[in-house]
């Protein structure tokens, strides 16, 4: 997983932030078959979580907002989250995985980030 700064002049100094942090968290955190890899994706509208075996490179578990039975949810933003939360912690746990590693992928843990993770927390994932 390289992620360089250096050809990125053009990034906002938000964006380059987010990838500073993302590139001090990758440096510790690594799935495995055991406690696979949590990453989340975060954009305006969506939030999208992936649970992720990094030693084969495979997706065990995923959630988005972009699903049609979480695209009629009614609520917020922070709402919509949590419910992708508790639905990758039951796809999680039907794929035989209790345990993972939390990687925000340098969002700061607040806001969604932080109601995804209460979510997955909620419906039995433990990180």
């Amino acid at each position: 997983m390289a992620i360089t700064l250096k050809h990125q002049r053009h990034l906002s100094a938000r964006a380059k932030s987010r990838l500073r942090r993302q590139i001090r968290g990758r440096k510790t955190i690594a799935g495995t078959a055991e406690r696979p890899r949590m990453v989340v994706t975060r954009s305006t509208k969506h939030i999208t979580v992936q649970v992720v075996d990094d030693l084969v490179g495979k997706t065990l578990a995923s959630a988005s907002t972009m699903e049609g039975d979480l695209r009629s949810f009614d609520g917020d933003k922070t709402a919509k989250a949590k419910k992708v939360g508790e639905l990758v912690a039951a796809r999680a746990k039907d794929a035989g995985v209790d345990s993972v590693v939390f990687d925000r992928a340098g969002n700061k843990y607040h806001g969604r980030i932080a109601a995804l993770a209460d979510g997955a927390r909620d419906a039995g994932l433990t990180f």
